[in-house]
């Protein structure tokens, strides 16, 4: 059995970080082969709290600090302190079965990849009309595009995972996380991972559940975040193909609603109608612990704050580069 360490970024994590450390220490994988670094973004909650009292029993749960509060920044000081032969990024929103480990390992030896993880569960906390809506929509295809979330039967080589297993010379041969990107840092990764010949590999015999967001505030929130964070890490990164299509399709979206506007109103209200109608009939058939509304209104939030967001990024770009050609007149 490899030795394995495991990274896990935290930051104000009280309502979730009993259920993910329960299930690390209920794991069925050797607990001598194990590490398990705890990365913590200057927590002001009861998390730092729980933890300790978990390290009392659980010797090889290790607290590290990061200053700079950002994911990709825990990552690699986890990874720097690490031993293991295989390196697993996981997250606090979410908890594993027992074989989890054993499973991953398992893979990884059966299909020769440079990384392997499964599919995600949603699951909410609270269920109520707005929670089950939100886990409804970030389960679905018309939601999210991602293979991971809205699930696959068959072992499937893909551009990501979602809480990778990555072999350790991973990393010296590509490179760590890029510490610019305050979001889509694993993707980006698994990107260059693809680009250098490597081999990820999604597998549905692999599973963990993953507690969303309970708000359309909160959904909206990350949602626009994460379609700025797109854009910003195409321009850092300096390439599109940082990203998959998929990302880009929000912010098409949008475009294809303002730009018919300036000019011919009427084509942007026909796109505007048929999207409403394609998200009506999806709410209808999706809608389970929820009303049709609360479920419609998930599909809306979650589509226009992220393609909202791609716009804010694109905007965000276009002044530095604007900064940056003045700055160059300039000298």
């Amino acid at each position: 059995m490899p030795e394995i360490s495991v990274i896990i970024p935290i930051y104000n994590e009280e309502k979730y970080i009993e259920n993910c450390l329960d299930s690390i220490v209920s794991s069925e994988y050797d607990k001598e082969k194990i590490e398990v670094f705890l990365v913590d973004g200057g927590s002001s909650d009861r998390t730092l709290e729980i933890i300790e009292r978990y390290r009392k029993s659980y010797p090889f749960l290790k607290l590290l600090h990061n200053p700079k509060k950002i994911v990709p920044v825990a990552m690699n000081l986890g990874i720097g302190k690490s031993s293991g032969e295989y390196i697993v990024r996981l997250d606090a929103h979410a908890d594993y079965p027992r074989d989890y480990f054993l499973k991953l390992i398992k893979f990884h030896e059966e299909l020769e990849a440079d990384n392997v993880g499964g599919v995600i569960v949603t699951k909410v906390k609270n269920e109520n009309s707005v929670s089950n809506a939100i886990r409804n929509v970030l389960s679905d295809k018309w939601g999210v595009g991602s293979t991971f979330r809205s699930g696959t039967r068959t072992i499937t080589e893909v551009d990501t995972v979602p809480f990778g297993c990555y072999r350790r010379e991973v990393f010296d041969r590509i490179g760590q996380y890029d510490e610019r990107l305050v979001r889509n840092q694993d993707i980006e990764l698994n990107k260059r991972l693809k680009r250098a010949g490597g081999k990820i590999y999604l597998v549905p015999d692999i599973a963990c559940t993953y507690y969303a967001r309970e708000t359309y505030r909160e959904l909206a929130k990350n949602s626009f975040d994460n379609g700025r964070w797109n854009i910003l890490t195409a321009y850092y990164t300096g390439t599109l193909r940082s990203l998959s299509l998929r990302h880009y399709i929000p912010l098409l979206f949008i475009l294809s609603l303002l730009v018919p506007f300036l000019c011919c109103p009427r084509l942007s209200s026909g796109i505007f109608l048929l999207y409403l109608s394609m998200m009506s009939i999806r709410s209808f058939q999706i809608r389970s612990g929820t009303t049709f509304l609360h479920q419609f209104l998930a599909f809306v939030v979650l589509h226009f704050s992220y393609g909202v967001g791609e716009l804010a990024g694109m905007a965000e770009v276009l002044k530095n580069i604007f900064k940056g050609s003045v700055w160059i007149s300039k000298r």
